[in-house]
């Protein structure tokens, strides 16, 4: 499905930009070209060398190279993009992608591409649930930027709640689905019980549990 599509990972600083690792791994394993973009924060947490032979293509980290690999660098990739993946997103980009605001390299790729783009935030828990990143957040989505995540779990800072950013697998089912539109599950219909299960014992007896439809519904 991701044979002949370019996806422009965007990693921003965060402690998760180590899972970018292993997405990149994965779409290039699914046939994709993977081009990353680097926030200079980002650059803290993981270098671009790591991503560089796994991509088997030159890392953008700035757009104020001496020798930058293209003219305008966020252009060539706002332009090459069938799809635009921000993970780890943090809550500083997603403030400044509401705001339209283009002081860094993934944000300003991001306002000159016309391609989808996916975002899997990743951050503090307090930082997630305050009412200016939600808002944040709910704009974005009106705007049509695809949101995976974040999940529950322990985070970086000791705390355990949302903010974590979601397993790689996760991603790259979004991706798959924002880029291909329409999956194995085409045209077919599923039934999906969220009730308690039933274990015959014989003609009128049976085991049962009560269930309260969590499972079936998630």
């Amino acid at each position: 499905m991701l044979k002949g599509k370019t996806v422009v990972l965007g990693v921003c600083g965060s402690i998760a930009a180590y899972k970018a690792v292993s997405l990149a791994s994965d779409l290039v394993k699914d046939g994709a070209t993977v081009r990353v973009m680097m926030t200079e924060a980002a650059t803290k947490f993981i270098t671009p060398l790591t991503f560089r032979p796994i991509t088997n293509q030159p890392v953008a980290t700035t757009m104020w190279e001496k020798n930058p690999i293209h003219n305008i660098e966020h252009i060539s990739l706002a332009d090459a993009a069938d799809v635009i993946v921000i993970a780890p997103a943090t809550a500083s980009t997603i403030a400044h992608l509401r705001a339209g605001t283009a002081d860094d390299l993934v944000c300003c790729t991001v306002l000159a591409s016309k391609a989808p783009v996916i975002i899997a935030p990743a951050m503090n828990v307090n930082m997630y649930q305050n009412r200016v990143t939600q808002e944040n957040i709910a704009v974005l989505k009106e705007r049509g930027f695809v949101f995976v995540g974040p999940c529950c779990g322990r985070l970086a800072c000791g705390e355990t709640g949302e903010g974590r950013m979601v397993e790689v697998a996760q991603i790259e089912s979004v991706i798959k689905e924002v880029l291909g539109g329409k999956g194995s599950l085409t045209e077919r219909h599923l039934v999906i019980t969220a009730g308690g299960t039933k274990e015959p014992i014989d003609p009128v007896r049976y085991l049962g549990n009560r269930s309260s439809g969590k499972m079936g519904n998630a």
